[in-house]
């Protein structure tokens, strides 16, 4: 449960944090046409960031190696409230529900947990939004396709990329493809694979060749807004010895409506969960 991360810049994080460290090469460009394609995109992308106040109410099925979650999550001027309500296909048993409302009764009454909510969040936004602006330099684009609807992209390390932080260098040896929507220049899917392994501190953090990140984004609940719809990430690796750092995750979200909840105590009793 944490607070809602609905900008624009944010919930491209996911795919934006997995890249990596430059290389020597002769210069390369990227083509003009898909360069100016994408910095249009990234520019409509931010505004939507600072302009775009809608929050919403989804099913946002979540699958780990370690299980298959289903939840609810309303989105409030305060924050969400994400409440389990399947787990591994089958519904809650009453106890495990009733310990869900106890943990969600626990944080709506918490201010200083939503404070540390509110701090990750803003965190997460900015560095999100850096990376975003960093899209054009970190990678070298060229226009695959045109529709009258949409321009598709495929990005490539940029040898002559200079990161100026451990994320940024972390954003370098992906190379994938972007489809852009013509209206209102928005980002629709992004999707990359890493190039070769990532090795940094001689070996003890480790990301292997092959991973992969595929996120899509739709217009919801019948309107021009924007969100993610699907998240799929499959990276592996290894940190100091042996130590897992891979991610692996499915998640799908589905049934998008407005939000009526102005509270997170109002999200609470559209869950049904009362004091």
């Amino acid at each position: 449960m944490h607070v809602a991360r609905r900008h624009t810049a944010a919930a491209l994080a996911p795919a934006l944090l997995f890249a990596s460290i430059s290389f020597h090469a002769h210069a390369q460009q990227s083509q003009p046409a898909a360069l100016e394609a994408l910095r249009s995109a990234v520019a409509a992308e931010l505004e939507a960031a600072h302009t775009d106040k809608s929050i919403w109410m989804y099913r946002d099925r979540d699958d780990t190696p370690d299980k298959r979650g289903t939840y609810q999550t309303i989105e409030t001027r305060e924050g969400e409230l994400r409440r389990l309500i399947e787990l591994n296909g089958q519904p809650l048993t009453p106890a495990a529900a009733q310990a869900e409302d106890n943990r969600i009764l626990k944080f709506v009454a918490d201010a200083s947990e939503q404070a540390r909510a509110h701090k990750s969040s803003a965190h997460d936004d900015a560095q999100a939004t850096e990376l975003l602006k960093i899209l054009p330099e970190a990678f070298l684009w060229t226009i695959t396709s045109q529709t009258p609807d949409f321009i598709n992209l495929t990005f490539r390390p940029n040898p002559a990329f200079n990161p100026p932080h451990i994320e940024a260098r972390i954003m370098g040896m992906m190379a994938g493809d972007m489809t852009i929507a013509r209206d209102g220049n928005r980002i629709r899917t992004f999707k990359g694979t890493l190039t070769e392994n990532v090795n940094i501190g001689f070996g003890l953090v480790r990301m292997f060749k092959g991973g992969t990140f595929d996120i899509e984004r739709r217009q919801v609940g019948g309107s021009t807004h924007w969100q993610i719809t699907e998240t799929h990430v499959h990276i592996a690796g290894h940190a100091l010895f042996f130590k897992s750092i891979g991610t692996q995750e499915d998640e799908v979200k589905t049934d998008w409506k407005p939000s009526p909840a102005e509270t997170l105590q109002a999200a609470a009793h559209i869950l049904g969960i009362e004091k």
